[in-house]
């Protein structure tokens, strides 16, 4: 099949629509979705029948509300088209009823006490502005999951709030410029990091298929030093499942465009077109999922997890975001009029005070167990939170800010509404990929996200933001006597309370995190720092005021966000102990008694053994401390599990489990250099890094 005819083959899309509906019907199904309408039950009824009969036509013969819990996964559940006829027959029916609504059980998912087992009611509604699809042989339907009493039980539905507090909000403020925006929808493209490794060394290692992560495992000889991996040619094997990949994602609508080898020996990216932010949600989590099917044909296991490797870069998520109007503009790009560069500076300065006053949002929306691993490494951003504009922006909002001209290349004066912004190129900047939030020319690159993140929750907070900074600066221009005085005014006050969030610079510096400390900025530096705040009052009032979230909706995100965490690391220890108790020390002691015999046949025959007993020694010292991390280990579970509350209990896992975690593992990786290949347990970091041969 040629790519043109590939591409969407499998999905129920616009030209599937136009040509198997009714054109009356496909006109109002466009003009509902477009326009935020409900369908009428009649309307849904037919496209209900033309989507079975696409599905079927393919092989089809069930169809799920495909939605994504809180489990930060996916989730479907299995109905056939059969239904039964007077002759005791049967027939293949799909009503609108079907389509626009399911009832899954809602008291088995994640809730954080918004359902109980009594509870168990709960609602999909399809979401029309995402393609149906077929995975697997099943039409999946994107939907929205919510409770019996309409509360968010998933990560769509306050994306989908969000998007529209955005759409309102954004239309509001360029009306007051002039333009003729009817919608404005927020548009992501993610990048999507990734490693893979030979299954059958996979499935020797427990800690991974447990976890996700490697809980041991000593530094290998040959790490990623020479950067010989990054940008270099693609190993057959890989290329082939890259191939694969592509045309499995292809089929399904996802406009996979780039791939390459990425810093880490093992490690690739993959990246997709943009498009708008709920449909790239849907296709960032089919496109997971995809990745370890397709990795599991071609013999190898696709790792998601932020830091399945100590000692080499992790694997983040980067999210591209922009605002985009019905007429295709970004509202990002700076223009080239006196009018754009009024908008494009207000726009700009509302970004610069919605990220300083929401870093804990931005920082919450990337925390968990295992991107704290990631963050602040010389591989991904920091968590303190900041926002890279390169010096020419830069300096062209502190110059309006100052009342001064601005010169970089020629003298220039920037004043709002009536002179030309200096040209401002999308490339006039440096790429700065040590910033968590960068502007790069008509986007910004949010850059905290791990790799195993739904890229929901971050945009959904990005749209929030964005949303409620956009009413307050409307707020006041509505009520300005001199529109563009009040605009100068804006960008000074915003450059003069909210500028300490610019950073051009290093991230990864020791200077930066004194300066950011000197500035006000939030550190937050592990998932349990900045969890508790998420219900803040503050925050609270923020979500309920644009409709995101309700504070009942609020809390309960909080309470699943830290009982995750503490899931994960119990989960975590537990596999620490059952591995160094049932696998390290056993092989230990077994080498040690091979040297031990060695020792004695070595002074049979007079010959040195210093080098065999120091080693022996050496051995039993780490055993004997092993034995000792290992007590610890057991007594700071323990001690969690005593904790009644569950952000207690997140503190007491950030504060002794971790700390006893990684007292266990450097014994034990100290003790892998000192064994014997052949008897240590499972495969070792060489082992598993470079298990994909050319």
């Amino acid at each position: 099949m040629v790519m043109p005819d590939m591409f969407g083959c499998m999905v129920f899309n616009d030209r599937v629509m136009s040509e198997r509906l009714p054109k009356a019907t496909y006109a109002e199904f466009t003009d509902c979705r477009d326009n935020d309408r409900p369908l009428t039950l009649e309307t849904a009824n037919v496209i209900a029948n033309a989507m079975k009969d696409w599905a079927m036509e393919k092989g089809v013969t069930h169809f799920t509300h495909w939605f994504q819990p809180m489990t930060g996964l996916s989730a479907e559940k299995h109905d056939s088209f059969i239904s039964r006829a007077k002759d005791g027959s049967v027939i293949m029916e799909f009503s609108g009823k079907e389509l626009i609504k399911g009832e899954p059980d809602a008291s088995s998912f994640p809730s954080g006490g918004l359902r109980a087992t009594f509870e168990a009611r709960g609602y999909t509604a399809w979401d029309p502005t995402s393609y149906a699809f077929i995975k697997d042989g099943i039409l999946c339907i994107p939907t929205a999951f919510c409770s019996y009493n309409g509360q968010a039980l998933d990560k769509k539905t306050p994306l989908l709030r969000s998007m529209e507090a955005v759409d309102k909000q954004t239309v509001r403020l360029l009306r007051l410029f002039g333009r003729k925006t009817q919608k404005v929808s927020s548009a992501v493209g993610s990048e999507q990091e990734y490693f893979l490794i030979d299954t059958k060394v996979f499935e020797k290692r427990r800690d991974l298929i447990y976890t996700g992560r490697t809980l041991f495992g000593a530094k290998p000889p040959k790490g990623q030093e020479l950067d010989d991996h990054y940008f270099g040619a693609i190993k057959p094997r890989v290329a082939a499942y890259m191939r694969d990949l592509d045309e499995e994602l292809w089929k399904v609508g996802v406009l996979s465009k780039t791939k390459h080898n990425e810093a880490a020996p093992a490690q690739h990216e993959l990246a997709p077109l943009y498009t708008t932010v709920n449909v790239a949600t849907d296709q960032n989590q089919l496109t997971m999922e995809i990745m370890k099917k397709v990795a599991s044909r071609h013999g190898m296991t696709c790792l998601l997890h932020e830091k399945p490797f100590e000692g080499v870069n992790g694997s983040g998520k980067h999210n591209n975001w922009s605002l985009v109007t019905n007429f295709g503009h970004n509202i990002f790009e700076p223009g080239k009029s006196p009018s754009d560069n009024a908008q494009f500076l207000t726009i700009m300065a509302a970004m610069i005070a919605a990220v300083d006053k929401h870093q804990d949002l931005l920082r919450i929306s990337v925390a968990s167990a295992g991107n704290d691993h990631r963050l602040g490494a010389n591989e991904a951003p920091p968590a303190i939170v900041s926002i890279f504009l390169g010096d020419e922006l830069t300096g062209i909002l502190q110059a309006i800010a100052d009342g001064r001209t601005y010169s970089r290349r020629a003298a220039c004066e920037v004043a709002i509404g009536v002179h030309v912004l200096p040209k401002f190129a999308m490339d006039s900047t440096d790429r700065n990929r040590t910033s968590p939030l960068a502007f790069t020319g008509n986007k910004f690159e949010f850059r905290m996200l791990g790799s195993a993140f739904s890229i929901a929750d971050p945009n959904t907070i990005l749209n929030t933001i964005i949303a409620d900074e956009f009413a307050d600066i409307a707020d006041e221009l509505e009520k300005a006597d001199d529109f563009n005085a009040c605009i100068r005014d804006i960008v000074k006050r915003v450059m003069e309370k909210h500028g300490r969030i610019i950073f051009n610079g290093n991230n990864y510096s020791d200077e930066w995190v004194k300066e950011a400390e000197k500035r006000g900025l939030l550190n937050l530096p592990t998932t349990m720092d900045c969890l508790p705040l998420l219900d803040s009052p503050e925050n609270v009032a923020l979500f309920e005021r644009h409709g995101v979230f309700t504070a009942a909706e609020l809390t309960s995100r909080k309470e699943i966000l830290i009982e995750n965490y503490c899931k994960l690391i119990n989960i975590e220890a537990d596999t620490m102990l059952n591995i160094a108790v049932k696998d390290i020390l056993p092989a230990v002691t077994t080498y040690e008694k091979e040297l031990t015999d060695t020792v004695n046949a070595l002074r049979d025959v007079g010959v040195s053994k210093a080098a065999q007993l120091g080693t022996v020694k050496r051995l039993n010292a780490l055993y004997a401390c092993a034995l000792d991390k290992i007590t610890d280990l057991q007594a700071a579970v323990e001690a969690a599990h005593a904790e009644i509350g569950y952000v207690e209990r997140g503190y007491v896992y950030r504060d002794k489990v971790i700390p006893a975690m990684n007292a266990l593992r450097a014994v034990a990786d100290e003790m892998e250099t000192l064994t014997a290949k052949k008897y240590w347990p499972f495969p070792t970091y060489g082992d598993l890094l470079f298990s994909v041969k050319d």
